[in-house]
């Protein structure tokens, strides 16, 4: 338990990483997945650039914030992967792209769908960084804080 209190901010940004850097993969090697995905959000946006640029950039964005959260701007990782995670709840939620996936085989045929697992990946995922986010925020030296100052009560 002691190493839990000491290390539960490191756990939570590991988690954020492993989730983020695993992905990449399918973001930067035009997987099925990856097409489906932002081939739906992209024509739901009417916004083609997107479908076919939207993977790089949101996996360039999971990069850099999974390399953030393993430095002292920690905070800074934890509300960049939170925006991306609201993002993709979001889409999820709100567009034709639903929270079921399909699932693809090596050709891209559709061979199932994932039970929904890549949603609540995107829910675990935001919540730890949310609660990284709260944590700094509500601390008396937070970094966060020095730039969106707190109200005064």
């Amino acid at each position: 338990m002691a190493w839990l209190e000491k290390y539960w901010r490191l756990a939570l940004a590991i988690w954020i990483a492993f989730v983020f850097i695993q992905s990449l993969f399918f973001k930067f090697a035009g997987s099925p997945e990856t097409e489906h995905i932002f081939g739906v959000i992209g024509a739901w946006l009417s916004m083609p650039w997107f479908a076919q640029y939207g993977a790089y950039l949101v996996g360039g964005t999971e990069l850099i914030a999974a390399l953030v959260l393993f430095t002292r701007c920690r905070p800074w990782g934890a509300l960049v992967a939170a925006g991306i995670m609201t993002g993709a709840i979001l889409f999820h939620l709100l567009t034709p792209l639903g929270v079921i996936m399909p699932a693809f085989d090596e050709s891209g045929n559709i061979i199932g769908d994932d039970s929904g697992t890549l949603f609540i990946m995107a829910c675990i995922t935001w919540n730890a960084a949310v609660v990284l986010v709260v944590d700094d925020w509500l601390s008396m030296d937070s970094t966060l804080g020095k730039v969106f100052p707190k109200g005064v009560a």
